[in-house]
């Protein structure tokens, strides 16, 4: 079994492979090509703990359990990341352990690609204006997933913490190379920009119904247990909705809130992700629409994004091998 760092995964992986890998498992999904069962939430003090598992045939069948801590609290408490885990990675066929690595750089990066999947069919392809709620490590990567997708020449971003937002628009102008500033006011940044992103862990709605123009994509990331919400569900009424997985979104996504409150049923649903990625439904079909993407995390993504992983380690001799019997 490989023993994978961080760092050893970040060295094997750049962000356009996810975004390829990503959308091969949607497609694959989409075809019921992909064993998933529902996430588990285990309560921790101040956080929690996420299980997701899925098994997902990639020329070798490969199993994928990813075990991560949320814990908001941990960059002001203690300097720890919010997120940290690790993904055990197995064979489907023989249930040998294969690798173990860790998992916060896969999720950083294969949630973006999802974001960078669903922009690409869902926001106007003429976007350049992106507003983005939430200003730590994923609020970086979402800007790199939109601009992978999108003409992206101006970033807006928006914190609780304005410091830590000023910190990440100066960060993303120089790394970039692009226009980038604080909005201290969501509602006003909210109906002038083309794309936003939510990815905060807010327990309730910051985007109102009102804040949103005609023709903007809003990507929901934030929201991947019951009790969190970022978007009025008042936004999804109307919208054109498309989930990463539907039955997910229904029990943690911003969707479910909208079917508690009795706003929308499951039909209302244009598709998921992977239908699109497919061909089998459509995008965007007018530039007036909201589209919304209510994107909760699916273990596919975390199966495909491991394995691709595991292969070019063994390829390049990279990782600490073990035996574990």
């Amino acid at each position: 079994m490989l023993l994978l760092t961080r760092r050893d995964v970040a060295r094997l992986m750049p962000f356009g492979d996810y975004v390829v890998a990503v959308a091969d498992a949607f497609r694959r999904h989409a075809a019921g090509d992909c064993a998933m069962p529902a996430p588990v939430h285990i309560p921790g003090h101040d956080g929690g703990f996420h299980v997701k598992a899925a098994g997902l045939a990639l020329g070798r069948n490969y199993v994928a359990v990813k075990i991560n801590g949320n814990f908001p609290l941990n960059p002001s408490r203690n300097s720890l990341p919010t997120i940290q885990g690790a993904i055990f990675l197995a064979d489907g066929a023989d249930g040998r352990p294969l690798a173990l690595m860790d998992s916060i750089e896969i999720t950083i990066n294969r949630t973006a690609a999802a974001t960078a999947l669903a922009a690409r069919h869902l926001a106007r392809p003429d976007s350049t204006t992106a507003l983005i709620c939430g200003c730590g490590a994923q609020g970086r990567s979402q800007v790199l997933a939109l601009r992978h997708a999108l003409p992206i020449t101006h970033v807006r971003a928006f914190d609780l913490d304005y410091a830590k937002a000023a910190a990440f628009a100066a960060g993303i102008a120089a790394e970039l190379g692009i226009a980038a500033d604080v909005v201290p006011v969501l509602s006003e940044a909210a109906r002038t920009s083309d794309v936003i992103v939510t990815c905060t862990p807010a327990r309730r709605p910051i985007l109102l119904g009102g804040d949103v123009a005609s023709g903007t994509f809003i990507a929901a990331v934030g929201a991947d247990s019951h009790d969190k919400q970022e978007l009025d569900s008042k936004l999804l009424v109307g919208a054109k909705l498309v989930v990463d997985i539907l039955e997910q979104c229904a029990t943690i996504g911003e969707l479910h809130h909208a079917l508690d409150a009795g706003l929308l049923a499951p039909e209302a649903v244009h598709a998921e992700l992977g239908e699109i990625m497919a061909g089998t439904k459509p995008g965007r079909t007018s530039r007036d629409e909201i589209t919304i993407f209510d994107s909760t995390g699916a273990a596919l993504q975390d199966v495909v994004a491991a394995a691709a992983v595991f292969e070019r380690a063994v390829r390049a001799g990279v990782g600490y091998a073990c035996e574990l019997n």
